[in-house]
């Protein structure tokens, strides 16, 4: 049976901006067998094309339809809820060009929604005005729920420390669009065309990779290259099929993870190879 990968990036790929190694030989092999895969990421800035070129100039050559961002989940949902619509957008560039190209007009006054991604030049004003279209009636988007974003220089506040804000101001919930969402965990399998046992989903994160996975039905693989560490593991209600060091370790084994992975029904059962 053909499987195909939803591959996190940023803990599993690289880290800030060093490849982990062997990450590139593992992308490469599923390029040159022609296997599916699709990049998935929690970061709404960035268009498809920034995040190939970051991803050119660590020695990974891939196309822009590799690449699935929280900002097209957003937008191609908004388009099928209401089509031709108008937002008042917290955020850069990857949601604004995601946003147009699903249809949507960029506004200031009387958005039918409010959308919010990661935005380096959030400022009070902007949320202010966000509270008030949410009380007039605005729904608010979430790209994301990630309250916090990793960079060179540390660690600021994510999407979802904005959305908790602005949740805590108004009263009203957001509804998220990435992962763990469902909306973004389907999309994301329905581009590769792929039925649900023969996705597979790598991540780093517990609480969006892992989760959202799970919650799919997919097999899930958790490296321990980014921000979980195999300690921490076992406070988790559910847990991956695979835990790696780094995704490194898969190039040691047949794309398909037939003898690594159990494909038949039972969903709790944990490998590790690094033990």
């Amino acid at each position: 049976m053909e499987r195909g990968f939803l591959i996190d990036m940023d803990g599993v790929i690289y880290r800030g901006g060093e490849l982990i190694p062997g990450a590139d030989r593992f992308i490469n092999r599923l390029v040159h067998e022609g296997i599916p895969f699709l990049f998935l990421t929690n970061n709404s800035q960035r268009t498809q094309r920034d995040v190939a070129t970051k991803l050119a100039r660590l020695g990974i050559n891939v196309s822009e339809r590799h690449l699935f961002t929280c900002a097209m989940s957003t937008a191609r949902f908004l388009a099928t809820q209401r089509p031709n619509g108008t937002a008042y957008v917290i955020g850069e560039g990857g949601l604004l060009m995601a946003l147009h190209e699903n249809g949507y007009s960029v506004v200031e006054h009387d958005p039918d929604y409010v959308v919010v991604g990661e935005g380096r030049t959030v400022n009070l004003e902007m949320l202010e005005t966000a509270v008030q279209m949410i009380l007039n009636g605005s729904k608010l988007i979430a790209t994301n729920l990630d309250p916090n974003c990793p960079t060179k220089n540390g660690t600021r506040p994510g999407a979802g420390a904005t959305v908790a804000y602005l949740e805590t101001a108004t009263g009203c919930q957001a509804m998220n669009c990435g992962k763990p969402s469902p909306i973004m965990m389907r999309a994301a399998r329905k581009e590769l065309g792929l039925a649900t046992s023969q996705t597979v989903m790598i991540g780093d994160t517990m609480e969006t990779d892992i989760l959202g996975g799970v919650q799919m039905g997919y097999r899930t693989i958790l490296v321990l290259s980014g921000s979980t560490s195999k300690a921490g593991i076992g406070a988790y209600s559910y847990h991956p099929d695979l835990i790696l060091e780094s995704i490194a370790e898969l190039n040691q084994h047949d794309p398909n993870l037939e003898a690594v992975i159990p494909w038949g029904d039972r969903m709790d059962d944990t490998v590790t190879l690094s033990a």
